[in-house]
């Protein structure tokens, strides 16, 4: 691969991904979740219930510091993910599965990725995987799975299961395994000295104890007798957790499952005695996860100090600019409207949405939880699509009591000193918000719910403080902390303006509207490096290190287009961090360190100034783009704040081509790439590259076909 030169030298990505291997894209657990129970991944080996505890657990172990999201073979396979992600974890299931997508080049990936420093984390099928040795059920003819590993992380045998009675797919062999806990060996954060652990078909990591020479180290034991031959355990019975040295990098392999929590778990999934099981695992709740976290600690990574505990979803409030305007938009819905027990619903595509008209609710009501399909406990995983969410419209503003995370007096004071300012008459973007404490995603809301996007105006914006479902490219999700600025707006694009402004563009836009939004915050604010990554990412010079010049991410732009009546509407998601320190770094501290003196001080960061004027200024450049198109001047003022010019990057799609990026076509947007031969000199051909097939490691100076 070619190191990035020109301007981009020393750059380098931080590691701020878990990645929880989920299977093929067709058939991936996170996507099936609703449907299926604990059924194997086809082929692949992973099941969704190992899947979706290991999201839930490691999200409030490790958030705010990483995004832990599902990752499929394919991307494992073929995507850049291995500079950014600091812990591969794959789950329980079935160890075969997992042979037959990753063998070859799948694992080498893996294993040189934690060679190299990474970190692996394999719970129960995921530990026999990462074991030199797999001996499960030997003499079992029906379940007999006996041959080598290829990641051999740990050196020896993991041999299972520990206890007799597995069946597949079943409860019938699960228990509450008593585990004994090495103090000794997890020497930090609060250890437990035993706890019970969910247990079912898990493996001993034979003779653990001889394997001390090799970064073997034994952080758990079972305390019962086990079903096979442990070998030399160590101290304390069969090993059941082990801490593996592998080059610059770790792993930790476990034979029960330390990751699932009572919460998740159906006391009525197993025979009798199963909800006396469920029972014991909650009694040892905080010993099981104080057990994770100092694992989770012991592979180098952050943990929250406390759990996080996702929260509640709050009511979706509707208020515009024109006080009148909230329920203009209530009258276009009113035809889609059905009333079920005296209160009005719209039954959307992706959610159910009950109506609250101005002078029906009051305080007290709205503080509530919501009133369908919603658990009071934040614990346990829950279906956010089943809830019925609360759309309050309002014909004056909220008091602060009602919002007190945000000041929506301060934003429309905001957006009209801004407004006012505008060059091209902005007066849509923002001018109708909805707002929400807690949601699921601003994207999905409006993109998902056709319904309710066909009747929203132009500029119509959803934003909230704090996202349990938020969005991503290759539909990653993870949990938005508070403090970022999150926000997605609705684009009405005239199909009449396809040619002279294509709508691919919007991008493009909406990448600029926050550079340039950012730096026209305040007087001094000009100032902060602020640069644009191809195709729609914002990367900022870190304040930690600004001697090696190395960038970090601080935004993230996700659009989605649908085509209806005679219009392309898109759904522009945005997110910025604004004033929350992880998982890189934000803009107060970007203001604080790269602004003029007392900038910072003067004008500090806020989110409803600053949602103001990253809407206001993408107004400005929508309005002039439909007027002349991507033109010169966009370009120059495109490529001001451009990270890529002339930088040299090796094209995967090509054959491994060696290019030089030169811009970017002002007709449809397309990447340009000048191919260079021996010396770095060109040959004269160029290649033109869509921004929706490619993706672009910035760090590795790659760019790959998408899948």
């Amino acid at each position: 691969m070619a190191t990035p030169t020109g301007n981009n030298a020393n750059l380098t990505a931080k590691r701020l991904n878990v990645l929880v291997y989920s299977g093929s894209l067709d058939h991936s657990a996170w996507k099936l979740s609703r449907f299926l129970t604990d059924k194997p991944n086809t082929g692949t080996g992973t099941t969704v219930d190992s899947v979706r505890h290991c999201l839930y657990t490691l999200r409030r172990l490790l958030a705010p510091n990483y995004a832990v999201t599902p990752v499929t073979s394919e991307m494992l396979l073929n995507e850049p993910w291995t500079a950014s992600c600091a812990l591969l974890v794959i789950p329980g299931g079935a160890d075969l599965g997992y042979g037959r997508t990753l063998n070859g080049a799948g694992n080498r990936r893996i294993t040189q990725f934690v060679r190299l420093g990474g970190r692996y984390l394999g719970f129960c099928a995921g530990g026999y995987y990462g074991s030199k040795r797999c001996e499960f059920e030997v003499g079992d003819k029906t379940m007999e799975v006996v041959g080598d590993r290829e990641l051999g992380f740990y050196p020896g045998t993991c041999r299972g299961g520990a206890f007799p009675g597995f069946v597949y797919h079943s409860e019938d062999g699960a228990r509450a395994a008593e585990i004994g806990v090495s103090k000794e060996a997890l020497n930090t954060g609060t250890v437990p000295t035993s706890f019970r652990s969910y247990y079912n078909g898990g493996g001993v990591f034979v003779d653990a104890a001889l394997y001390k020479d090799k970064g073997v180290e034994v952080l758990a034991n079972y305390t019962e007798k086990v079903n096979v031959d442990p070998g030399e355990g160590g101290e304390g019975g069969a090993a059941a957790v082990v801490y593996c040295k592998v080059g610059d990098g770790a792993a930790v392999l476990t034979g029960p499952h330390p990751e699932f929590a009572a919460a998740n778990l159906d006391r009525k999934a197993g025979g009798p005695g199963f909800a006396d099981l469920v029972d014991a695992l909650a009694a040892d709740d905080k010993e099981r996860t104080d057990f994770l976290k100092a694992c989770l600690l012991k592979l180098g990574l952050q943990v929250a100090q406390d759990s996080t505990v996702i929260p509640s979803l709050s009511s979706l409030h509707v208020t515009g600019q024109d006080p009148e305007s909230s329920l203009e938009i209530l009258s276009l819905l009113a035809p889609e409207l059905k009333e079920e027990n005296k209160n009005e619903y719209l039954k959307d595509e992706n959610d159910t949405f009950r109506i609250e008209r101005p002078g029906t609710w009051n305080l007290s009501e709205l503080e509530e939880a919501l009133p369908e399909g919603e658990s009071k406990s934040t614990e346990g995983i829950v279906d956010y699509q089943a809830i019925t969410k609360r759309l309050v419209f309002h014909d004056e503003l909220p008091s602060s009591k009602l919002t007190p995370y945000f000041n929506h007096h301060a934003f429309y004071s905001n957006l009209k000193q801004y407004q006012s300012e505008s060059r091209e008459g902005a007066s849509e973007f923002g001018s109708n918000l909805m707002y929400g404490e807690v949601v699921t995603s601003t994207n999905t809301i409006l993109e998902k719910n056709t319904q309710l996007l066909r009747r929203l105006p132009n500029g119509f914006t959803a934003t909230a403080t704090v996202q349990v479902a938020g969005r991503g490219r290759g539909s990653n999700v993870w949990i938005s902390p508070a403090g970022s600025l999150i926000f997605s707006t609705v684009v009405r694009h005239p199909v009449e303006k396809i040619q002279s402004a294509p709508v691919i563009f919007i991008q493009y836009l909406s990448a600029m509207a926050v550079v340039k939004g950012i730096k026209s915050y305040a007087k001094g604010y000009e100032k902060i490096p602020v640069k644009l990554k191809w195709p729609n990412d914002i990367y900022a010079l870190d304040p930690a290190d600004p001697e090696q010049k190395r960038y970090t991410k601080i935004c993230g732009i996700l659009i989605n287009s649908h085509f209806m009546s005679n219009e392309y509407i898109s759904v522009v998601g945005i997110g910025v961090n604004a004033t929350n320190a992880s998982p890189t770094t934000a803009l107060t501290a970007l203001a604080a360190r790269y602004a003029s003196p007392g900038a910072a001080e003067a004008s500090p960061v806020s989110l409803e100034k600053l949602l103001a004027r990253i809407l206001t200024t993408f107004e400005d450049l929508y309005t002039r783009f439909l007027r002349t198109g991507f033109d010169r001047t966009f370009e120059e003022m495109y490529y001001e704040d451009w990270l890529h010019m002339h930088q040299i990057v090796t094209l995967e799609v090509e054959g491994g081509a060696r290019a030089r990026i030169q811009g970017i076509t002002r007709d449809h947007g397309l990447l340009l790439a000048e191919e260079l031969s021996w010396g770095d000199r060109p040959t004269g051909r160029v290649w033109q590259l869509q921004s929706d097939s490619n993706s672009f490691d910035f760090f590795k100076g790659l760019v790959k076909r998408k899948i």
